[in-house]
């Protein structure tokens, strides 16, 4: 901790001191060195400098700042540079452990809407449905865009649904793709985890990860056109950050049955269903038998086995825990059985061009896009030898069933842009898909018994979009001018879940044969019926499949007023109709007033809106989730099922938000400062969550009928169940200087926001009562919503270039969070309905440092999380035996440790 806090104390004296020292010697030279950053992001009158902007835009150079930079991915690289960005790598979540879900102001993942050069992205695939930030929600896969292909990167900060339409309450993230031409450059990267946690037994180093990055780009005629390719490929090993298994693994009957399985006899051969055994008195002879070679019996239970002649009374004499004693006998340790608790496995390869091509000296056709392909694998929880969902007829030591996604995801855009009689016009078609596929691994069907495969197609999830703009713009010199732009969009979205394997979702019955819900199950030795589908994820049955789309269409128009120097007004609205829900208008006021010339005041309100997604409106699958400590079998069913039906669950509709914001920007020129702070708030109604789990006991007899038809122990559903209100304000300081050949820049950014549930929760008429309105919206939901994340998160940076090296110092810091598991967080024997961990705040600082060797080749070496900053570790209660060291259900910066990496740069 004090090197920690020596290392922020020097960056902030750094920071002041250049500020001091060096004012006096920049004074001439800010003036004709430093270019002031532009946006485009949040109007359509053009580019202007950022704190001209009526609204907050961030803009990060990603092309220059990448050479230094500590991370790889647009993820991680935003979670590290913007405050009021978050988004970490999960564990043990599915699908989301390859798919980091990504939050702005700590709204949803589905409230902030990404661009690439200005176009809208398509959404991921995926929903989110396990226990992580974002839960119930569907984002963008940043991660399927190479970080490489990008010049920069704006963040609008600003509800800007009546611009650019749904999705945008949180804001905006604009991917701008190079234009380079003429040159070939690349960078290969290799580092990994160096900590002292690694729990892999190939020591502290763990998480190894290369990365191969190449761009090239030349020009196309004489006119300006050119392209612009980007290939990129990542090879990420996983990390290991379970504790040590502490539970029970062994009984007493996988002790006899290893003894008879050394002789070659499989105990599991003698027996399908226990209650009607063929062979129920060879069973108990054998286990007579090889009861005897068990060495650690004591003699009291070795005369008891040896008594007992019949499978109830062997039933009762050998479920005691033999953990420790087995595992010797077996040369095995107890980290044999952990979990795969870190990052995941990933294979990652990504494809992206830009092209331009002028036709005249007016018009240009332009395309872009790419392709990727994503293979990641990553562990569910540890199917031990004694429990019923083992079948240790083929696993005697139970196994570790693994999550195989194979995630492609393909974008294309094209259009025609000019200018016609003094209008911009820009026509355009944008298309994108975005899939996940499941096989699932080293795993198997416990009903199917010996006949069980131990790989299964699972099935998948696909999302298309397209989307037709068509876009005009003039500026007219009335006043100081006035920008005027209208148009018109039309978007087309394909949501389709593909069916399984029929193995990986189907329960069999003692004869092999489907179950019919009444045939006799085949069992366990102790009676318990053997579950059936894949296991640690169940296959997509037929009837979840389906294939469902529908259509939006919108127009909008959009007014920027430059009255005098001094005033700018910019009016917006929209209007949208989607197919399956209705209609919407939004409307934008935002203003800024310059002061001076260096101090303005900007202000903005609007209403927005976010459109249910398709995914949320017909997701459906049934799921084996860790809830309430135990296993269970849990459906996330369509609000038009027959089960949505019997418990009154509505259809969905969409959010509608009211914002406001209000904020100063400042410049210092001769010192190279500049100061932005920004406040805002944001009402959020009707958001839409995904309830808890409803157990069966919980509901009336009609639906318990229908759980037992569908073989589940709960139901979850989304529904437009609260409203929410987020305040909060974002600061930026920002400084550079340039003096005896030296280059510095400096920033400070934080943010600190808060989200809250406000009134009642908009529940069913059939769930009214004070306990399942506890489970519509649980108490774990809320933690998701307002304390999962941090509510206040700064960072500290500083660049400093001279000649051919460059140093680079961030400091980061993440506020305290809360942990969504109910517990006994006091220690009191009692566990309260709103008690839970709190994780304290950390600071986590990256230093790396870059040196140019030729005018072709430089070296970049450096270390993200210098000294190896954990999380606080969970209470035992969050633990699960202690496979969970640190929380999984919160978002602050991981639970990976130091990464050290080197980076060899090149261009030609």
């Amino acid at each position: 901790m004090k090197n920690k806090k020596t290392i922020l104390s020097a960056s902030v004296l750094f920071f002041l001191g250049t500020y001091a020292s060096g004012q006096e010697k920049v004074k001439d030279s800010v003036k004709t060195n430093n270019v002031e950053e532009v946006v485009v992001l949040g109007s359509r009158a053009g580019a202007r400098s950022k704190i001209d902007s009526p609204v907050p835009v961030d803009v990060f150079n990603i092309k220059e700042s990448s050479v230094v930079l500590p991370q790889s991915s647009i993820g991680q690289i935003l979670n590290a540079v913007a405050p009021s960005f978050t988004s970490t790598i999960q564990t043990n979540s599915d699908g989301t452990d390859h798919l980091d879900p990504a939050q702005l102001r700590g709204l949803g993942p589905d409230q902030v809407l990404v661009l690439v050069n200005g176009k809208r992205r398509h959404t991921s695939a995926l929903v989110n449905v396990n226990g992580t930030p974002g839960r119930g929600t569907v984002g963008t896969d940043l991660n399927s865009i190479p970080s490489f292909a990008l010049n920069r990167i704006e963040v609008l900060r600003d509800g800007a649904s009546a611009q650019y339409g749904s999705d945008a309450i949180a804001g905006v993230i604009n991917l701008e793709l190079k234009k380079d031409i003429g040159k070939l450059t690349g960078q290969v990267s290799y580092g990994g985890n160096l900590t002292p946690a690694a729990n892999d037994h190939t020591g502290n180093f763990d998480g190894q990860n290369i990365q191969i990055d190449l761009n090239y780009g030349n020009k196309i005629g004489n006119k300006g056109g050119f392209y612009n390719i980007t290939w990129s490929s990542q090879f990420r090993n996983p990390t290991s950050r379970a504790g040590t298994e502490s539970g029970s693994i062994y009984n007493a009957y996988n002790a006899i049955e290893r003894r008879a399985l050394n002789d070659g006899v499989n105990l599991s051969s003698l027996f399908s269903n226990i209650n009607n055994v063929p062979n129920s008195q060879q069973l108990v002879n054998y286990i007579h038998q090889y009861a005897q070679g068990v060495s650690y019996f004591s003699q009291d239970l070795q005369n008891q086995i040896q008594g007992a002649n019949t499978i109830s009374a062997l039933q009762g004499l050998l479920k005691g825990d033999f953990t420790d004693q087995e595992l010797a006998y077996r040369g095995q340790n107890r980290k044999d059985f952990n979990m795969q608790v870190g990052q995941s496995k990933l294979n990652n390869h990504q494809l992206f061009a830009n092209i331009e091509v002028p036709i005249n000296d007016n018009w240009k056709v332009y395309s872009f896009g790419g392709y990727s392909f994503r293979h990641g694998t990553s562990g569910g929880f540890y199917r031990k030898p004694n429990q019923s969902r083992t079948f240790t007829g083929i696993y005697s030591d139970g196994y570790l069933p693994q999550i195989g996604t194979d995630i492609q995801d393909l974008s294309l855009s094209a259009g025609i842009k000019g200018d016609w009689d003094g209008w911009n016009i820009d026509f355009s078609n944008t298309f994108g898909q975005n899939s996940f596929n499941y096989n699932i691994q080293d795993t198997g069907n416990t009903s199917l018994r010996f006949a069980s495969p131990n790989e299964f197609n699972a099935g998948g999830l696909r999302f298309s979009q397209n989307t037709i703009n068509l876009d005009f713009s003039k500026k007219y010199d009335v006043w100081n001018g006035i920008n005027v732009a209208f148009g018109a969009e039309h978007r087309y979205e394909n949501f389709k879940i593909t069916q399984g394997d029929a193995a990986s979702y189907t329960t069999y019955d003692a004869a092999g044969s489907v179950w019919n819900n009444t045939s006799p199950r085949a069992t366990d030795f102790f009676g318990n019926a053997l579950p059936g589908g894949s296991q640690v994820f169940g296959g997509f049955k037929p009837a979840n499949a389906i294939d469902k789309n529908r259509q939006a269409v919108a127009a909008y128009a959009d007014v920027e007023f430059n009255f005098t120097n001094w005033l700018l007004v910019d009016a917006a609205a929209r209007y949208e109709n989607y197919s399956d829900f209705g209609s919407t208008f939004n409307y934008k006021l935002a203003s800024r007033i310059k002061v001076t010339p260096d101090f303005n005041v900007r202000l903005a309100g609007s209403t927005g809106f976010r459109a249910p997604s398709i995914h949320q409106i017909y997701y459906n699958v049934t799921s084996t989730l860790f809830t309430n400590n135990q296993l269970l079998e849990v459906g996330t069913f369509s609000n038009d099922s027959e089960i949505a039906a019997e418990l009154g669950i509505p259809k969905l509709k969409q959010e509608t938000s009211k914002s406001a914001s209000l904020g100063f920007t400042y410049r210092i020129p001769s010192a190279g400062l500049t100061f932005t702070a920004d406040g805002y708030f944001t009402r959020i109604n009707n958001r839409i969550i995904l309830t808890d789990q409803f157990l069966r006991a919980d509901v009336p007899l009609a639906a318990q009928i229908k759980f037992d038809n569908q073989d589940i122990n709960g139901a979850q559903f989304f529904t437009n169940a609260i409203d929410t209100e987020t305040k909060g304000i974002d600061l930026v300081i920002s400084h550079n200087a340039r003096f005896s050949g030296f280059k510095l820049d400096n920033s400070f950014a934080a943010n600190i926001s808060e989200t809250r549930k406000v009134g009642d929760i908009h529940s069913s008429g059939l769930l009214q009562s004070p306990s399942l309105e506890k489970i519509y919206f649980s108490e774990k939901s809320r933690v998701y919503l307002e304390e999962a994340v941090p509510r206040v998160k700064a960072s500290l940076s500083h660049t400093l270039s001279w000649k051919k090296a460059s140093v680079y110092l961030r400091n980061t810091y993440f506020g305290k969070v809360t942990g969504a598991d109910v517990i006994d967080a006091n220690g009191d024997g009692i566990i309260g309905f709103n008690e839970h961990q709190q994780i304290g705040d950390k600071i986590i600082t990256d230093l790396s440092l870059a040196y140019q060797f030729t005018k072709n080749i430089g070296l970049t070496v450096g270390v993200n999380n210098l000294f190896d900053i954990y999380p606080d570790k969970n209470l035992t209660a969050s633990t699960n035996n202690d496979q969970f060291i640190y929380s999984r259900s919160t978002s602050q910066f991981g639970q990976n440790g130091r990464y050290v990496f080197s980076r060899l740069n090149f261009n030609f």
